[in-house]
């Protein structure tokens, strides 16, 4: 079976919101990820964000480190049913609003349009890793099993979205190896189709960032 995986170095979260800037962290060279840790404070005052980080504003990080990607989005703006049910303020919308409206100027590309699960994992076959918003406890690892309670009780009972971003790092024959900046360093492990469930709930609108640079060397 193909066997492709990309040499992250594993970064874990340090907050209850900074999943993203995780995922990120592990992309950044040594060097560029000691500075962003140095300096984190002032550098999400810079990029606008504190407690709160949008897909828009990962891409503006990666931009800053000079980090080639593409984002995919089934709504290229503030999905106001996420912003209702999180109680998002007003000010919060305009800022993500006036980035994504900035973004093209600066140079970052905007897809408004679902990514495939076969383009996704082509990319990360062929191309680099994937920065992936899912809602969590949708995401099992057949691995760790992390998560495997929360889903049951999910599919029994419902439950309310939480958005969570995981970096897809590779391919193990028909299973799908990502990160999760939630964990310890470890490689997940799961379902293509399981993975699917996980981005396609309401909330995550399909939001995908392609890295554009291979790490599997």
């Amino acid at each position: 079976p193909k066997y492709i995986e990309h040499k992250i170095h594993h970064y874990q979260q340090c907050f209850y919101w900074d999943c993203g800037i995780a995922c990120v962290m592990m992309l950044l060279s040594l060097e560029q990820r000691d500075y962003l840790k140095k300096h984190f404070t002032k550098i999400c005052h810079d990029e606008g964000f504190l407690q709160s980080t949008w897909t828009i504003d990962l891409c503006f990080l990666l931009k800053r480190f000079g980090i080639e990607h593409c984002m995919y989005t089934i709504i290229k703006g503030v999905n106001s049913r996420r912003a209702i049910n999180d109680g998002i303020n007003y000010q919060a919308c305009k800022r993500v609003e006036s980035r994504i409206s900035n973004a093209e100027e600066v140079g970052i590309s905007i897809k408004e349009k679902e990514l495939r699960m076969e383009e996704l994992l082509s990319h990360v076959e062929c191309n680099g890793p994937a920065i992936v918003l899912v809602d969590s406890p949708l995401l099992i690892c057949d691995l760790c099993k992390h998560n495997k309670m929360k889903a049951e009780f999910r599919r029994a009972f419902g439950g309310r979205y939480k958005g969570h971003y995981v970096l897809i790092v590779g391919r193990s024959g028909n299973k799908v190896l990502y990160r999760d900046p939630a964990l310890s360093a470890r490689l997940c492990a799961t379902s293509p189709a399981r993975l699917h469930a996980a981005r396609r709930a309401p909330g995550t609108d399909f939001d995908v960032i392609l890295i554009n640079r291979d790490y599997s060397t």
